[in-house]
Order: C-alpha cells, then structure tokens, then sequence
C-alpha cells in the first residue's frame, strides 16, 4: 500500500467507519463461531472488533511488516496472526468456522488470484460455514487513494457467479454506496 493508504488504514476515522458502518453493515449478524479466520487484516481495525465475536481468531497478512506489528500488538489474547498469502493458505482443510475480508480484495494484483484466494476461502472453512466481507467500488477519491498502489476493483455484478465457481453455495452480493457486500456459505 503507499503511504497515505497505510495512514488512512491505522487513523482514527477508518476505526471508525469500519466500527460503525462497514462491519455491521457486512458482518453484524454473521456468527465467527470458535475457530475464524480474518483474511488480509491489515493494521487490524476490524481484527479489534471481531476478536471479540470468536473464540478464537487467525489473521493471515501478507505483508511482513503489518502482520508482525499486529502480532506483538495482540499478544496473549485470542487473535493469532500469521504471515502468508491468502491465494496459498497455510492452513489444514475444513479447520474454520467462518471466514471474513474486509476491503482487502482490490489489493489482490489480478482477478487470477482474487479467485485463487476465494477457492482457498473454500477450502479452509468447514462445511455450512460463512464467508462474509466487503470490498469498494470505485470513486474519484477512492482511485487517488491507490495511486502506485495495487488495485484491481471487484465488480459486484459478477463477483457472485465467482463464489459460486470457487463452490460457495447460498451467494448474496448486495451493492451500496461506494461499497458491496458478501455472504456465502461451504
């Protein structure tokens, strides 16, 4: 991410956005259960808030740098974080009980992987578990955000039909402003 997305990321307003409108948006009603898995954390603002929802919480990051800050900063509590890519999870078949992302797919560098992550998603959720999430949708602003940044927008009209490629079953997709979201089911 360049360097104002990584401010953007860890400020206060973003804490905020997400707290109250994204994840409730997204996730409110989505049950993590005792094993979740959060899928490109990031800083960990939502990490925060969902941590609080499962009993235990696995974050995968790929950047080194955020995933080890997010690791010492959540030491001895339920959140473990581990470093790796979502499209090669390093994770054992069927070990979670729900899995979410949350404006993290458009930093996937082409729909290729998008996809690889999404069957990865698949794999790694045991069967009748959720995998929620969000991504945006593009603006003026939100394109000046990602200047010499990796964006690869998620169009919301045919990212259903991808969930259901990658063998998701009960697919919603629902467009808002500046933003969809997603819920699917193993």
């Amino acid at each position: 991410m360049n360097r104002f997305h990584r401010w953007y990321c860890r400020s206060d307003r973003w804490r905020t956005t997400l707290q109250d409108k994204v994840l409730p948006w997204a996730a409110g009603s989505v049950e993590l259960g005792d094993d979740a898995l959060e899928v490109g954390p990031g800083p960990g603002l939502a990490t925060d808030a969902l941590r609080v929802k499962a009993g235990r919480l696995t974050c995968l990051e790929i950047d080194p740098a955020l995933a080890s800050s997010l690791s010492a900063r959540l030491a001895g509590t339920n959140v473990e974080v581990v470093e790796g890519d979502g499209t090669a999870m390093p994770f054992e078949d069927e070990r979670f009980s729900a899995a979410v992302c949350f404006t993290m797919l458009h930093h996937v560098p082409s729909v290729a992987l998008q996809d690889k992550l999404l069957a990865e998603v698949h794999r790694v959720l045991r069967p009748g578990s959720v995998f929620a999430g969000s991504d945006s949708t593009t603006s003026a602003l939100f394109r000046a955000a990602h200047l010499f940044d990796t964006m690869v927008l998620v169009d919301p009209s045919t990212f259903g039909a991808r969930l259901e490629a990658a063998g998701f079953t009960d697919v919603r997709v629902q467009a808002g402003k500046g933003a969809f979201r997603f819920r699917a089911r193993k």
